[in-house]
């Protein structure tokens, strides 16, 4: 070899080279950094520059230099403390020489690229960068040159040389290719900078959450390999509060859009319909939709658990290395190079499976509620009464997310089975025929498992069942808190629930102590499988040594898994699938009949609808059918009139024309659109114009002109925000005739053929209705097919054609003068109406003849509408705000009020103490273990056998008991803290003011009822109690290692302040996406909701696909938090698992680089055998970390709603009133003033008058003049701002909510029944006897129905009393004031919903019942009111008129006068 060669060949002149290279470097970088502080005026230009444009993999490039310089500073660690031992060189100082300036030289480069503000890398640092490649791989060369000519090389140098020509590779092609390709402007701007004109355009498309498709979509190789594409979300969370549009779309292949059609043509493909789908297809559908991401979980799955084995089986050759043993040269390195690519395989591997399979349970989960949601639009009204729609809701929020979830677990069960090979092959490698031993320990550990994991199970599904029950009824009150609130019956139902939970509880302590056993066995197993093993081997003479030992301990500990998560995956399975078979007989429930109706093209026919020999039943299954022989035919321009007593099917005869009905047999025509107008309004959460709109685009002289039919103009004037205002869920806060009326004008702006009204007047005022009925029946609708319900007789002689029903016949059908004598259906009906104008008699003569006039009059004069008298909405904001989420960091005081809630935290230390106790004599017994045995086979125990035994297996019983006493006081913490939230919370909001109510979307209360309580009781204490035994146990970790090689320190500090810094970087962002998804569910599920009770509606509007799109939307928005937070978690694992790495490799890196002898091989090894979980638990740290802040947002949502603001108290007992009161019942108001808030408007502006006792006085008033409020402030719902309200002398606002609300009735505006029977209903309180019930169903009409029915008292109410009619629920609520019999009784719209003969019945029911009584009746229709002694005219909140009737209509200018005149006009010039 020439002497040139030599030369070229040399390592010494090379490593001379690359540090002069890295020194220019250094001043260089230095020397462009003092150039730019001189030049710092003329930065902003290139700034701005480079936010548009930005070289590839940008933030990517200055990682790299810092990875390099950590590199280069722990390799020169690591020669220094070698060679300072063992003397040095002139080639190893000036190796030490190149590291140091290389450190310092990339650690300038990357502190300048993080302060760069141009678009481009500099000119000479990619010319440096191409040197460094060419340098690097010149000397990879001659490494392998020389390795070829038998050259002894330190194994440092090849390994140096890899990972700079790999560094050089990336900065050459970032430096050189990448200059041309920049990031995606609309993604990146947005979210780190709030002016740019890409986050205006993001603000503008809020309600879609942001167009920006995920990076993930776009991502390259080395961006999905690090979950770099995740980046930009988490750095954005770091600068400000994430929203939701600040989460990007998800990648078409997880949006339900394309996910659902596929899935819905699997099914058909296999079963011709949903409704034939079993569970088997579903799941075979379920597979073939993701089928690629499940073979490909798999092969991660494998990788990772081969690569998880490598390490245990590699410990005792090492711990024989360690010894002095040595097989070939740089044994050692090649140990470390295995150990480490071992790692790096298990990392990628187990952190793409987590998130894969995270992926696969969004898109199953996604696709489950699109096709539950679609069958809920299309259930037939029997299939309905099979569930209700809380358990319907159910299957979105449990079933379809437990089959999600199932995606963590679909590996396990074979992957048990694989670990389990592995570790017995491993075993018996190390310990022989013992392997069998440890085969059958880990079998019988197994098969303990089992009966506890099947009574977890059977608790489990026991908490489900209560679980449901509770939700169900809380769902039933919370709808219908006003009237417990009215009734004073919130604590008795909240008692109930109470009971419910107690149930519920009580399965929930069994679970967790049950489950404290499970975690005793958890911990145990692997100490009760090693002391088996050991034993066996003493018992089999196998010699024990300590590298076979610390093998066989780190397999146990990876075992302890599989062994553990058995009985939990069996669990998950049976979970799964009863889901899946909930779900599947769902979709197999019925559907409505597609053929009830035949539907003619429009235009092909001069008949509209026509029904022949029709006969159809709600229920099939039942003898009496409910509308039998129905005829008629209706010719397109007809108005036609429906009429009859409550209950006599006119409701179920407008079902059967909308094909809502069960057909039994005939035949149904339908020619032409239709609209539909429901007799309980169906309003839908959002704007009043969204709800007018329902769909269509808006054309405003249209929609203006609708607004003035409907008499909504004035409303929509007082409303603070006009037809922007969001209404409340159900049109909370809307008055009953204005919800009527946007329904109204819901079906106008439709512009349909047919028009189907049930009994639209009846929620409005005389004047309203009258004024409806003639602007819209008369007027708009003039030229379409009109088909109308009505109680009120006067609106019969317009019909071209009035069909009278009964017993669900058609009985009489004709024109009103054809029909009037020809039966006495009608005439009864008819005969009812006169008899009730009978007291208008003397005024009748002198108001009819100027009728005409007076009714202009009285159109121009009083067609005052203010805003509903419930309405809260002010002119600050709107009353359903976004759901409030607390932003930032989460209050150390959620932590502590968490901790200490139960026994103020006096077992947290116990449990700690356990924990701390457990962990060093398990530490112990692995030390001793590693202590007391020899290295290799001729050296001498140190102990006998027995003793080596026998200290084990003391240790191991004592670390045991540590951990059962730790769980069993986990498990009454967590119990005891669960209860007393739940109570907190539940009893905070049964005592909340009907205000809070209004404001809050019941789905926001259930979320946390049911999804945050969960949290709490299940997982909440484990997530806080893993992170201390997770933080212990790393400790312990530290502790060993540290003990063996303190130098590990050097490195170890550095690494977890990164993790730390990693930790802070991306809590904030994942902290925000965590409350989002609790935020973005409650829309969803209330969307869910709201389909299920306007199902109707929506079919007869065909809008289906609209409401399914809408549903698919909710569903991908609820989606994009939740993708994001697995590839956040992810995300930060990577990084973790990485660092964690880099100090386990060190550490194994210096154990092989000091001199034989310094340590003990067998403490090294068991340094080792814990330095594999290193990686592990150093992420688990950081991750329990992170995971128990998203979980505490729990705790903090139930906090929340322990602060509301409470009513005044139910009881005063100083203030109490006696046994009697009132005796008399006279109210006296005086100067009342009541607003809704404190900025808001006043409703009643200084009332003052008195009520007499024991006297009828009738309270009239255009809709929302006050009359609702004035009622709700004699009830206390609305507190008065000023004045006071007297009954009997006693202020009511001093005496207790319970003592006044218990001694009034009332009979409300809404008729509500709860699901139960009969009985429940009327009697909550259990308070009557059946007699007592049997009488007042007589008295209120009822009795004779309910007789008939099979359980009679018992006969079932389903939910909200849909089984019932409106007018016989409104009947229901009049027997229970008949059996409370209270002195004051309150009217609201009581009769609304019934007919003439039917109201006039309850009115003498109620004159002799409550003649002694103070009745208080608001009433539209004025015959309600004219027998009362006195009548209240309100007008805007004020007192217009107040005397008795006679009074008034003597005074023909009276309010009240032209009140009765404009009904008069009405009924006969009808």
């Amino acid at each position: 070899m020439s002497s040139g060669s030599d030369f070229l060949l040399n390592p010494v002149v090379l490593r001379g080279f690359s540090g002069s290279l890295h020194l220019v470097l250094l001043f260089g970088v230095f020397g462009s950094w003092v150039c730019q502080r001189f030049k710092m005026g003329n930065r902003e230009g290139p700034k701005e520059r480079f936010k548009r444009t930005r070289s590839l993999y940008y933030k990517q490039t200055p990682i790299c230099c810092m990875g390099v310089c950590v590199f280069s500073l722990v390799l020169c660690l690591l020669n220094y403390f070698y060679w300072y031992r063992n003397g040095w060189s002139d080639e190893e100082l000036e190796t030490l020489l190149d590291l140091a300036l290389r450190t310092l030289a990339w650690g300038a480069v990357c502190v300048y690229l993080f302060n760069l503000g141009r678009p481009k890398y500099p000119f000479l640092l990619r010319v440096f960068w191409g040197l460094y490649l060419f340098i690097s791989f010149y000397e990879l060369v001659i490494d392998v040159v020389l390795y070829r000519k038998h050259v002894n090389l330190p194994v440092q140098y090849l390994v140096s040389d890899v990972v700079s020509v790999v560094t050089g590779l990336f900065l050459c092609y970032v430096g050189f290719l990448g200059e041309n390709e920049g990031v995606d402007a609309i993604l990146e701007e947005p979210l780190l900078n709030g002016n740019s004109n890409a986050s205006n355009e993001s603000e503008s498309n809020k309600s879609k959450g942001g167009e920006n498709v995920t990076p993930y979509s776009n991502a390259g190789f080395f961006s999905i390999l690090t979950f770099s594409w995740l980046c930009p979300l988490i750095s954005a969370g770091t600068k400000k509060t994430l929203d939701l549009e600040d989460v990007p779309q998800l990648d078409p292949s997880d949006s339900v859009f394309v996910g659902f059609p596929s899935f819905r043509n699997k099914i058909e493909a296999e079963c011709g319909t949903i409704s034939g789908v079993t569970t088997l297809k579903l799941v075979k559908a379920l597979i073939s939709m993701a089928w690629k991401e499940i073979i490909l979980t798999a092969i991660f799955c494998m990788m990772y658990t081969m690569a998880s084995y490598v390490g245990p089986y590699l410990i005792d050759s090492f711990v024989q290395y360690l010894n002095g043993q040595r097989n070939f040269k740089n044994e050692g390195y090649v140990l470390v190079s295995v150990f480490f690519s071992a790692k790096l395989v298990e990392c990628l591997t187990q952190r793409h499976w987590y998130f894969r399979v995270q992926q696969v349970g969004i898109r199953t989960k996604s696709v489950l509620i699109a096709v539950i949601y679609n069958k809920g639009l299309t259930l037939s009204c029997q299939s309905k009464q099979v569930h209700t729609s809380g358990e319907i809701i159910n299957f979105v929020t449990v079933d379809a997310e437990r089959v999600g979830d199932f995606s963590w677990y679909m590996h396990d069960i074979w992957m048990i089975f694989v670990q389990i090979v592995f570790a017995l092959l491993i075993l018996y490698k190390n310990l022989g025929l013992a392997s069998i031993a440890a085969f059958l320990a880990t079998v019988l550990v197994m098969l303990a498992n089992v009966p506890l994991g099947a009574v977890l199970e059977k608790f489990q599904d026991k908490i489900m069942e209560s679980k449901d029950k509770r939700m169900k009824v809380t769902s039933e009150i919370l709808r219908n808190m006003r009237i417990l609130k009215l009734q004073g019956w919130e604590m008795k139902f909240l008692s109930k629930i109470m009971e419910l939970r107690k149930t519920e509880a009580g399965w929930l302590k069994n679970f967790l102590y049950t489950n404290a056993m499970s975690s005793f066995l958890f911990w145990g197993a692997p100490t009760f499988v090693s002391v088996i093993s050991f034993g066996a081997c003493i018992l089999m003479g196998i010699p024990l040594e300590s590298g076979k030992i610390l093998s066989a301990l780190a397999t146990f500990r990876i075992l302890q898994e599989p062994i553990y998560n058995l009985p939990d995956t069996i669990s998950m399975m049976v979970q799964t699938k009863v889901s899946l078979d909930r779900i599947a007989s769902f979709l197999r429930l019925d559907d409505l009949q597609c053929d009830v109706i035949e539907r003619l093209p429009r235009g092909s026919s001069d008949t509209a609808i026509e029904i022949i020999d029709g006969n159809f039943s709600w229920d099939l299954s039942s003898s009496n059918q409910t509308l039998k022989d129905i005829n008629f035919e209706v010719q397109h321009g007809m108005r036609v009139a429906v009429c009859g007593t409550v209950g006599s099917g006119k409701s179920s005869l407008l079902s059967c024309m909308l094909g809502e009905v069960p057909k039994i047999s005939g035949t149904v025509k339908l020619c032409g659109t239709k609209a539909y107008v429901a007799q309980s309004p169906w309003i839908q959460s959002g704007t009043i114009e969204q709800n007018i709109l329902f769909g269509k685009k808006m054309e405003r002289e249209k929609y203006e002109w609708i607004l003035e039919v409907c008499s909504l103009k004035k409303d929509l004037e007082i409303l603070s925000f006009g037809d922007q205002t969001l209404i409340g869920e159900r049109g909370i806060n809307l008055s009953g005739g204005q919800k009527q009326r946007v329904q109204i004008a819901r079906a106008l702006y439709q512009d349909a053929d047919i028009y189907l009204f049930d009994d639209p007047f009846s929620a409005v005022d005389a004047h309203t209705g009258s004024h409806l009925f003639k602007e819209c029946l008369l007027g708009v609708l003039s030229s379409k097919t009109v088909i109308y319900i009505t109680h009120q007789v006067e609106f019969l002689p317009a019909a071209d054609l009035i069909l009278v029903m009964k017993d669900g016949r058609i009985t009489q059908a004709g024109k009103y003068n054809d029909i009037l004598n020809s039966g006495t259906d009608f005439m009864e009906l008819v005969g009812a109406h006169e008899k009730a104008l009978l007291a208008l008699d003397s005024v009748e003569a002198g108001s009819v003849s100027e009728s005409t006039s007076m009714s202009k009059e009285v159109g121009n004069m009083s067609n005052v509408e203010t805003c509903k008298t419930d309405d809260t909405v002010g002119t600050k904001g709107q009353i359903i705000q976004e759901e409030e989420r607390e932003k930032g960091k989460v209050g150390f005081s959620v932590y502590w009020k968490y901790i200490t809630m139960t026994y103020r935290g006096f077992l947290v230390p116990f449990i700690l103490f356990g924990q701390v106790l457990f962990q060093l004599l398990q530490i112990g017994s692995n030390y001793w273990m590693a202590w007391a045995t020899p290295i290799s086979k001729d050296m001498k125990p140190a102990v006998s056998s027995s003793t080596l035994l026998i200290v084990y297996v003391a240790l191991a019983i004592g670390s045991s008991f540590c951990v059962l006493l730790r769980s069993l006081l986990l498990a009454v913490a967590g119990y005891k803290t669960a209860t007393q939230l739940f109570s907190k919370m539940h009893y905070c909001i049964f005592r909340a003011p009907m205000s809070f109510f209004d404001a809050t979307p019941s789905g926001r209360i259930l979320n946390r009822a049911s999804t945050d309580q969960s949290a709490v009781d299940l997982n909440i204490q484990y997530q806080v109690a893993t992170f201390a035994f997770s933080l212990i146990q790393l400790l312990g970790i530290i502790a060993v290692m540290s003990q063996v090689a303190w130098q590990v320190f050097i490195i170890f500090i550095p690494v977890i302040a990164i993790c730390f810094w990693y930790q802070q970087y991306y809590i904030p962002s994942a902290r925000e996406l965590a409350r989002l998804v609790g935020v973005c569910k409650a829309p969803l599920i209330q969307h869910f909701s709201e389909t299920i009770s306007g199902s109707t509606t929506i079919r007869s509007f065909d809008e289906e696909s609209r409401f399914r799109e809408t549903n698919m939307k909710l569903t991908d928005t609820n989606s994009r938090p939740k993708f994001n937070i697995a590839g956040a978690m992810e995300w930060l694992c990577f990084r973790l698992d990485m660092l964690s790495s880099i100090t386990f490799v060190f550490s194994l890196i210096f154990l092989v680089s000091i001199p034989e002898g310094v340590i003990d091989p067998g403490i090294a090894g068991l340094a080792v055998t814990y330095g594999l979980n290193l990686n592990t638990l150093q992420s688990w740290v950081i991750w329990n970390i992170c995971q128990m802040e998203n979980k505490i947002i729990s705790v903090e949502r139930i906090l929340q709603y322990t602060s509301i603001p409470s009513e005044p108290p139910l009881v005063i007992e100083e203030n109490r009133p006696d046994q009697s009161w009132p005796s008399l019942g006279e109210i006296d108001i005086r100067n009342l003033q009541v607003r809704y808030g404190p900025h808001m408007p006043f409703v009643l502006r200084g009332l003052t008058c008195t009520l007499p006792g024991e006297m009828k006085t009738g309270i009239v008033g255009r809709t929302g003049s006050g009359k609702s409020t004035l009622i709700q402030a004699l009830f206390r719902i609305v507190e008065p701002a000023v004045g006071q309200i007297m009954i009997d002398g006693i202020n009511i606002s001093l005496i207790g909510l319970h003592d006044l609300r218990s001694r009034l009735s009332i009979i409300p505006q809404d008729p509500t029944m709860f699901e139960g029977s009969v009985r429940s209903n009327l009697d909550p309180l259990e308070e009557y006897t059946d007699k007592q019930i049997w009488e007042a169903l007589d008295k209120c009409q009822l009795g004779d129905e309910i007789r008939k029915k099979d359980g009679k008292l018992d006969s079932t109410v389903s939910e909200s009393g849909e089984n019932w009619s409106v007018g016989q629920r409104q009947l229901v609520c009049l027997g229970r004031v008949l059996l409370k019999k209270s002195k004051v009784l309150v009217l609201d719209e009581a009769t609304a919903s019934v007919d003439t003969a039917t109201d006039t019945l309850i009115q003498e029911t109620l004159s002799q019942h409550f003649s002694n009584c103070t009745v208080i009746t608001i009433a539209h229709r004025i015959t309600s009111i004219l027998d009362s002694d006195m009548v209240l005219l309100l007008n805007n909140g004020l007192i217009e008129e107040y005397d008795s009737p006679a009074r008034l209509l003597e005074n023909k200018s009276s309010s009240f006068s032209q009140l009765v005149a404009e009904y008069t006009y009405r009924s006969n010039s009808s």
